[in-house]
Order: C-alpha cells, then structure tokens, then sequence
C-alpha cells in the first residue's frame, strides 16, 4: 500500500511500524480473514494519513531507483504492481513508457484514488481490487515485471504469494520489491543509543493501534524472505539495505529515525528473476 511521492527535502516517515517500536503491539493469533478485515479498513480510512506513504523512484526512507537503477529501461514492458496504492508508482512506471500498467490491492479506497490519479495524469491501468494471496484473474506467463513497493510484507501467506508472482511473469522476468527492514523493526533509539525491543526471530502476528485505526503485521526474518523466493522459483540478482548517504545528507536532520538510519538498515530491496 503506498501513494504520495517523497521527495528528498520532504519529511520521511517510516511507513510501516514495528512492534518494538510502539507500547500497543498486542500478539494476536493469526487468521486471514481478521487479518483482511483489519488491513483492509485501515487503509480504506486512516492509511495515507497514518503511515504516509513511500512511492518510486524512493523503495523507502534512503534507498531510491534513481541510484539503485533496478529496473533500467522499462519502454515497452509489462508491469505489475502488488499493493499499487492511489497509483504513484504506477505513475513512473507509465512515465518511463511502459507499454502496460497493472496494479493489485486489498483497498477498494486505495484502488479509487488510483484510478482518479492516473486519470489525472493521462495514464491508464488495469487496476484490480483483491488480496494479493488470491487468485484474481491476473494473466500468467505475462509480465516482464512484478513490483511492490512497501507492501509485500502485508501478505498473510508468503511462500504463496511469491508463487502466484511467479506465475504472472514471463520467463526471466523481474520481481523487485521493497519492506521495512526486519532488524529496523527490533531496534529503538533512546537516550541516543539503540535499544533492541524486540527479538529478531519472533514472526507471530500482532495487532497495532494507531490514532482510531488499527493494523495487524508480522515482522519476518531475511531468511525467510530468501526462503520463500527460492521455493518459489526465483534467483536473487540483487540486495540492497543500505542507506544512501546522499539523501540522508539532504535532510540534514538529527531525528532519531535518521540516527537510527545511520547505523542500521531502514530498509531492503530485492530484485530477482524467475528461472
């Protein structure tokens, strides 16, 4: 889920929030559809103006296409996004003369403003409102790129959702995707050192209460990631989970969030290919 572009004088937020960074993580026992039913409400209503929002070029607070360079030339290529959000990254993918735009997402909110700004910027897309678990009539063996963008971590079944994202590209095609850094969801800044709140190997489900809305999240190990895209068919190109200092230097700032980015990964990206 994502939406309003960031750009690198604007104020970055984390997007997605861990359990050991608030007081009101609950653990929760996991179960898909309570799942669905809270992650689909919250961002049908409080999302955007809760958790921001990260679109490309920016795959996160610090990481950017324009100096990762994942995608290279993209004119004349399939793209499918997972969690487009109100459609900003399809809008740069469009921009940079993509011959197809689709997108996915669990909101019937987010898929409206999609469609609205895409409109508005003269672009059009096959825009499909579903969990990205299921199936929902998306073309097989069909896409050059599969991207997501701060929204695969929401998924309530990852080795499954990685096969159905296999199933949609072509042979050789690319899967990138972007999520908050597991260690970055473990570890506090206080006091002006960090702290971890939050034991690194710990992937039940939880429930987080943010200003009247709600969300549920589970905070999974790199390993597991790796895993599930191995299972699934894909060989990894490409890892990224540095910070750019660039853009740190461009916000100038001595906020905790940028302390913290300073000496351990906010995010990562990981751009692989189907076999």
């Amino acid at each position: 889920m994502e939406g309003v572009g960031i750009d690198k004088n604007s104020d970055y937020r984390t997007n997605i929030i861990g359990a050991g960074e608030v007081g009101c993580a609950s653990s929760i026992d996991m179960d898909k559809q309570f799942v669905y039913k809270t992650n689909c409400f919250f961002w049908d209503t409080k999302g955007n103006d809760v958790l921001g929002a990260i679109s490309l070029p920016f795959y996160g607070a610090f990481v950017s296409e324009e100096k990762c360079q994942l995608f290279g030339d993209i004119s004349g290529k399939k793209m499918l996004e997972i969690g487009c959000g109100t459609g900003h990254s399809l809008q740069y993918q469009g921009e940079r003369k993509a011959s197809e735009l689709w997108g996915m997402d669990i909101s019937e909110k987010q898929i409206e403003k999609a469609k609205q700004h895409l409109t508005a910027c003269g672009l059009s897309a096959k825009l499909i409102c579903c969990p990205m678990e299921e199936e929902c009539g998306i073309p097989v063996d069909y896409f050059d790129f599969v991207y997501s963008i701060y929204a695969i971590g929401w998924t309530t079944d990852l080795e499954g959702t990685f096969c159905r994202i296999a199933s949609y590209l072509k042979k050789d095609g690319a899967f990138i995707f972007s999520w908050s850094h597991p260690i970055h969801k473990c570890v506090v800044a206080e006091n002006n050192i960090l702290a971890f709140k939050k034991c690194y190997f710990d992937e039940s489900w939880y429930s987080v209460s943010l200003d009247e809305g709600a969300l549920t999240l589970s905070d999974r190990k790199l390993s597991t990631y790796v895993n599930a895209l191995a299972k699934a068919g894909f060989v990894i190109e490409q890892m990224i989970e540095q910070s750019d200092d660039e853009i740190m230097q461009s916000r100038d700032d001595n906020s905790d969030f940028s302390q913290k980015a300073k000496m351990l990964p906010i995010t990562f990206v990981v751009k692989a290919r189907k076999l």
